[in-house]
């Protein structure tokens, strides 16, 4: 048996997380998985469901002393942070405890679309984040993913899509033409388990996608196969804009409403894939993007026809 490549997943238990560990576990590459837990949930359900399956679950704080943390990382070949996006500066000390351990890779907490600096609060903090990484010369890799493809299946009159259907982002931007990269959640993990021991990704940003289509692509594939029209909110350039604007200046007013917070970052979304195309392929290689399907052109994710199918026959459910 090959020496196991040693993989240490900050949040493990999370969606994203999820996936990474079912993709490591899944992988042909022999991967030895420790997740690290708050000291406060090291014994939960969802953590004691992952140690039934082989994984190792390590109580850590990673704001905690820095010389607890280098111990628990020493031996490890990956760090994957999947961590909650509140706690994104976490990453930092998480870092810093990977550089002094000698980790040979460290994957930051991207996993979404990309974008260049100024258009997305979020995306801007994952650059600061990596800058950081940057400074400390740690080796590592970016993953973005694009969209969730299950989250832009779009409503049908029947209500035969509604239980995936989330409202915020059920919409139309602009005239619908732009492309944006999709990935299935589930298949996350499987691509990241390419990724993760690829020479060729070290020091690398990656967009792992399945698929890159526009709204309109996607609605027209809804309707071939439901025979349904496709239901969304049309969201004009002025209109996303202004709404941006909007949560920026009740911000400033009231920089703890998280309602509003989450609607601007709601909306710098739809304004960096669905208008902007900072999502689509060619974008994500302007900005210095490895393309997944050139890396390994033998890997296919779950494609929007196969999973709207699934949501039409009740086999999908929102969040899987």
């Amino acid at each position: 048996m090959s020496t196991a490549v040693k993989v240490v997943i900050v949040g493990a238990t999370g969606k994203t997380g999820s996936s990474v560990v079912n993709g490591l576990l899944a992988s042909e590459t022999n991967f030895d998985i420790t997740a690290l837990a708050r000291p406060s949930s090291v014994s939960s359900e969802a953590n004691n469901a992952l140690r039934g399956r082989g994984v190792h679950v390590v109580a850590a704080d990673l704001t905690g002393p820095k010389e607890e943390l280098v111990k628990i990382l020493t031996g490890a070949d990956v760090v994957i942070s999947c961590i909650v996006f509140s706690s994104f500066n976490d990453q930092i000390p998480l870092a810093e405890a990977a550089k002094e351990a000698g980790v040979k890779r460290f994957v930051p907490c991207d996993f979404a679309t990309p974008a260049p600096r100024g258009v997305m609060i979020l995306q801007d903090q994952k650059q600061d984040i990596l800058a950081a990484v940057q400074r400390l010369y740690l080796p590592y890799t970016v993953i973005d993913v694009g969209w969730w493809s299950l989250q832009y299946v779009p409503a049908v009159p029947s209500g035969r899509t509604k239980h995936v259907i989330i409202d915020v982002v059920n919409v139309r931007p602009g005239d619908g033409t732009v492309p944006i990269s999709f990935t299935d959640l589930p298949d996350i993990g499987v691509y990241v388990a390419k990724i993760i021991v690829d020479p060729r990704t070290l020091n690398k940003k990656v967009l792992a996608y399945t698929e890159a289509l526009s709204t309109n692509q996607v609605d027209e594939l809804v309707e071939e196969i439901s025979g349904e029209k496709a239901i969304r909110t049309p969201l004009s350039a002025d209109m996303i804009r202004s709404a941006m604007s909007s949560a920026r200046d009740m911000l400033a007013k009231n920089p703890a409403d998280d309602f509003t917070r989450f609607t601007l970052l709601v909306n710098e979304y739809i304004n960096s894939w669905g208008l902007r195309g900072d999502s689509a392929p060619e974008s994500a290689k302007y900005l210095g993007y490895l393309d997944f399907k050139e890396l390994y052109p033998g890997v296919q994710g779950k494609t929007f026809r196969t999973i709207i199918q699934e949501v039409l026959d009740g086999k999908r459910k929102a969040g899987e």
